[in-house]
């Protein structure tokens, strides 16, 4: 019997949700509900500085709003894989965490985010620092040393090797971890838990077998893959999607609101009518008409999603 689907919401709650971000929890959910699968909402609040517990609450009624309803999970949930907010599991990345320290794969860093930034420091093609392995190799009279000085983050070794998978938009994707990024985080300086390392933990413990996010995600993938092979995981499916980009171009954020659900629904745009839009956005529909996300369903296939990012056209919203 095949295994059912399991995709997931994993918003942060750091803000309103926009647009870029519904496209999104649309897609993921029209790939598990046409293959008969599920939804699980996990909050992704590692973050303690950022996330607030009113946007988790919006977040919710915003999703149901649309009718983009979940199986499992949320704010305060029970179920078999509660809790479901990321604050709430650190005892789960901790036990991760010390498997990866048993294979003596984890070590302390103690580089400042001013020394990781230099001019001088090697940057990957998006941009991102490449890390040099500069604590890589410390003794522990060094460790002892700097630690009275400040408190490390913890970092993890990474093979000189091609990782490969295939991603059910994009294809065939390789990336070499030593070239791409180099030994990355797994816990910060503060002792908050890495995203790579919690939503991995977090993916295999609530049983995801599909995971759909945006494209400027594409490049963490091999690293997750690479966690869940030291970690003993059956790796998911993923799926990456273009963005959706503002009329004038401009990456979404929720610091605008001017294409909040919010903004919106002020301007007289029912669920449907956004709903539509965003299939529409995804090549579903030929037109922008309203449709709920379950007419959508029968209609949703990764063939029909365009491959470059979406710029939303002005006369659409």
């Amino acid at each position: 019997m095949a295994q059912q689907a399991v995709g997931r919401f994993a918003p942060s709650p750091s803000g309103r949700l926009h647009l870029g971000n519904l496209f999104c929890f649309l897609l993921a959910w029209l790939s598990a509900r046409r293959q008969g699968g599920r939804i699980i909402l996990r909050i992704e609040d590692l973050d303690p500085a950022r996330s607030k517990r009113k946007y988790t609450e919006q977040l919710q009624r915003d999703l149901a709003l649309l009718g983009l309803v979940w199986d499992e999970g949320g704010l305060d949930a029970a179920g078999p894989h509660a809790p479901y907010e990321q604050s709430r599991r650190a005892a789960l990345y901790e036990q991760a965490l010390a498997q990866l320290r048993a294979q003596e794969l984890v070590y302390p860093c103690f580089c400042s985010r001013a020394q990781l930034h230099a001019a001088s420091a090697p940057h990957a093609a998006d941009g991102e620092v490449v890390y040099a392995g500069t604590c890589r190799n410390l003794t522990d009279e060094e460790i002892r040393r700097r630690t009275l000085v400040r408190p490390p983050a913890l970092r993890l070794r990474v093979p000189d090797e091609e990782m490969v998978f295939q991603d059910l938009h994009y294809g065939r994707t390789t990336q070499n971890l030593a070239q791409a990024c180099g030994d990355f985080i797994l816990r910060r300086s503060d002792g908050v838990f890495a995203y790579q390392l919690a939503v991995v933990v977090d993916d295999a413990e609530m049983g995801i077998t599909e995971v759909v996010r945006g494209r400027d995600l594409l490049a963490s993938t091999p690293r997750q893959l690479y966690l869940y092979r030291l970690l003993g995981f059956p790796a998911p499916r993923f799926g990456h999607l273009p963005l959706l980009l503002a009329p004038d171009g401009r990456r979404l954020s929720k610091r605008d609101d001017d294409l909040s659900l919010d903004a919106l629904l002020a301007r007289g745009l029912s669920p449907a009518a956004i709903t539509g839009a965003l299939g529409f956005a995804a090549g579903l529909l030929e037109r922008p008409e309203p449709a709920t996300p379950d007419q959508l369903i029968p209609l949703f296939s990764w063939d029909k999603l365009p491959r470059e990012d979406v710029r939303l056209p002005s006369s659409l919203f």
